[in-house]
């Protein structure tokens, strides 16, 4: 997803961040969709490779179509594609594109089914050529920390980067598709690898929420022992 081109003085660790309706976000976060996704996954640091596949997947999806509708078919996406188990998807046949091309819970378009089964496929051979994890291939080109740009408005935020022409470069050369610069930094700053929450959001002053839950079940830990 693209972004999608004062908080108030609750902390992440102090509560549900979706139960506070006051706090300010970035203006691409409207709905309840919108907002949940926004509050507790846009821009966080992605290092599992079935995540980092299903946003792959999902932002490929999304070509032409808007991220809401995305959000909606979330659930049937993994549903139909085994969880986004990738060995198992790279296995899909076209019996299996049949199957999909008849669900009408997700994006119908046989380039993009197609996309996702030869991107599964793509991804093993990375692994394998490459002798590491999709994870640690991604987290190389910023290494290993995202890049935080705090832009002051949506107006700021680039269609895509010379860093997201070269990463669309090289997984194009890996077999990849749907992977053009501007799919491929909306899927960097989806998992985390870009920060473009806008400096005036919430989530721009508070840290990591998967840090913050670790430190609230820390704290809980201390109150209990």
């Amino acid at each position: 997803m693209k972004a999608r081109s004062k908080s108030d003085s609750t902390t992440c660790c102090e509560g549900d961040v979706n139960a506070t309706s006051e706090l300010v976000r970035c203006a691409w976060a409207r709905t309840p969709a919108s907002v949940e996704y926004h509050d507790n996954e846009w821009g966080v640091a992605v290092h599992d490779d079935r995540t980092l596949f299903e946003f792959l997947t999902l932002e490929g999806a999304q070509a032409g179509l808007s991220w809401e509708t995305i959000l909606a078919k979330r659930a049937r996406y993994r549903e139909v594609f085994a969880n986004f188990d990738v060995a198992r998807v790279a296995k899909f046949g076209e019996r299996d594109v049949e199957r999909l091309l008849a669900d009408p819970g997700i994006v119908r378009n046989r380039l993009k089914i197609r996309s996702t089964i030869a991107n599964a496929a793509a991804l093993l051979a990375l692994r394998e050529a490459e002798g590491t994890s999709f994870a640690d291939f991604l987290w190389s080109y910023v290494d290993g920390k995202p890049l935080v740009n705090r832009p002051h408005s949506l107006d700021d935020v680039p269609a895509k980067t010379p860093l997201a022409e070269k990463l669309s470069r090289d997984l194009r050369a890996r077999g990849f598709n749907f992977v053009g610069p501007t799919i491929v930094y909306a899927f960097m700053q989806a998992v985390g690898l870009v920060d473009d929450h806008l400096v005036s959001c919430f989530r721009a002053r508070l840290p990591n929420p998967k840090t913050c839950a670790r430190t609230s079940q820390a704290r809980r830990s201390r109150v209990s022992g």
